[in-house]
């Protein structure tokens, strides 16, 4: 029996321990705040509902923990189901507690997330043999319907997974087959980072409808009635610089309009066209305040990267600037400094061959 170690208690993270749990998987769920999974202790499990033909009924965990050490322990797996830009605390608290032979698996790493992983455990003086890979998106659409309730609305058919390095991705996809066979080759954590979608989507369309947001508390439809042709042209520059900023290291992204006709089978004659001709964007409502994870998470751990790696490797990157500054004036924080630079993941001195190697092949430490 495999036995996985979920970390996070949200939405996405009870989704995730009781499908695994109904999967006949031995769970753990660990969350650090004792209050937020008491209900889940009490009941011994948590309660799943889906859509027609989906998983559903009472998962019986293995345990509920607010101790890193005693859910570590024993571990095979190990599934970070928390917003990015707890991994690095997550690895500060795991990295005394690892052992030989565990895979830590990020839901999703954003930009860089593995690599970030890797440094910080490296730092806290980690030096057990295991193994971290990353999701490009998160495989579950679920939400929470109570303190020890979860509900999944659907579950994507094909979600790109990348191992650092990239040439052990084979053993982590043999490791989840059983479960996830949805899981399929990333190529690399610079694919999977520079591939995430949510960095060009989230963010800009947020700031850009600031004011909106706020007078109605996002009573409004996200996409149909946030996306107009001015935000879309500029939602189209961001992916520029995306796709630029892959080709620079030699990858070949997606464009955003790709990834709709991939996605969803959404087409049009330009951005603003095949966002609306996306039929799954109707009815979804927008964040009701701007203190929101489309900001909060999404510039520091993906908008950040992508533009650090443009600056790095010389590709023009002032649309994500702007975007980036109009969140540090609106937060009244710094998110070039809080956020994933190349510097803090300890690859700002690498070439464009030796970060492509750093992924492909890996190495165990950082120097100094």
């Amino acid at each position: 029996m495999t036995r996985f170690t979920v970390i996070g208690a949200g939405h996405g993270g009870k989704a995730m321990a009781a499908h695994l749990a109904l999967m006949d998987c031995r769970v753990t769920l660990y969350n650090r705040t004792p209050e937020h999974v008491a209900a889940v202790k009490a009941r011994g499990g948590l309660d799943l509902d889906s859509y027609p033909g989906g998983p559903r009924g009472f998962a019986r965990l293995a345990g509920v923990s607010s101790d890193m050490g005693e859910a570590l322990a024993g571990a095979d797996v190990i599934m970070v189901v928390v917003p990015s830009s707890a991994h690095a605390d997550v690895a500060r608290a795991a990295a005394p507690h690892l052992s030989d032979g565990q895979m830590v698996l990020l839901h999703p790493g954003r930009t860089l997330g593995a690599i970030e992983f890797s440094k910080v455990l490296c730092d806290h003086g980690c030096r057990a043999d295991m193994l971290i890979a990353e999701a490009e998106t998160f495989i579950y659409a679920s939400r929470s319907d109570g303190p020890a309730q979860a509900r999944i609305f659907r579950i994507k058919e094909a979600v790109p997974l990348a191992a650092l390095p990239a040439k052990r991705t084979p053993e982590v996809l043999a490791a989840l087959a059983p479960f996830y066979p949805q899981y399929i080759d990333g190529v690399s954590v610079l694919h999977t980072g520079l591939n995430n979608m949510g960095a060009i989507f989230h963010p800009a369309l947020t700031l850009l409808n600031a004011g909106r947001i706020e007078s109605t508390l996002g009573d409004y439809q996200f996409y149909i009635e946030g996306v107009t042709p001015s935000v879309a042209r500029v939602l189209e520059v961001l992916d520029r610089e995306r796709v630029t900023v892959a080709a620079s290291l030699g990858i070949r992204g997606r464009t955003a309009m790709e990834w709709l006709k991939l996605a969803y089978d959404a087409a049009g004659a330009d951005l603003n066209e095949a966002i609306h001709n996306q039929s799954g964007y109707y009815g979804i409502k927008a964040p009701s305040t701007l203190n929101h994870r489309y900001i909060f998470e999404d510039v520091p751990m993906s908008l950040v990267p992508i533009a650090a790696l443009g600056q790095h490797y010389g590709v023009s990157v002032r649309g994500m600037d702007s975007i980036i500054r109009l969140a540090c004036i609106i937060h009244r924080t710094d998110y070039w400094r809080r956020g994933r630079t190349l510097d803090k993941l300890g690859i700002d001195r690498l070439s464009v061959g030796e970060l492509t190697q750093f992924v492909m092949e890996g190495v165990r430490c950082w120097e100094g």
